[in-house]
């Protein structure tokens, strides 16, 4: 692949990423009903949904800077893990009439995330 198209890429993914962690941190902080609901059906609301909406604004900030965003991508990975855990075995991949659409964005996440840190990784 042309290095130029490459970099270019990484870099397309990088803000898709950014993007969609950051769109969701309006529903966190500003105690969004949906986002109340779904931290409340956890059992970590607010605490959690302040704490992992802090931790996703440094992943979105930090997956944008060269020298962070291989941590930052690794850290969006381990975010959607748990985001991906918390669909399949405790709110549904549905979640409250969503059509799947927030466990969607957390599977496209976690794959360009996964796809950040291997390029990432390999330019060291």
């Amino acid at each position: 692949m042309n290095m130029k198209i490459k970099i270019i890429s990484i870099w397309i993914v990088k803000v898709i990423i950014a993007v969609i962690l950051l769109q969701t941190l309006f529903f966190k902080f500003t105690t969004h009903p949906d986002s109340v609901l779904l931290f409340s059906e956890l059992g970590i609301e607010p605490w959690g949904r302040i704490l992992l909406g802090i931790i996703e604004l440094f992943v979105a900030v930090g997956i944008l800077i060269p020298s962070t965003a291989f941590f930052a991508s690794m850290g969006a990975v381990i975010l959607m893990v748990g985001a991906i855990f918390s669909h399949l075995f405790f709110i549904g991949v549905v979640f409250n009439d969503d059509g799947g659409g927030l466990f969607i964005l957390a599977v496209v996440t976690f794959i360009l995330s996964l796809i950040v840190a291997y390029f990432e990784i390999k330019k060291k």
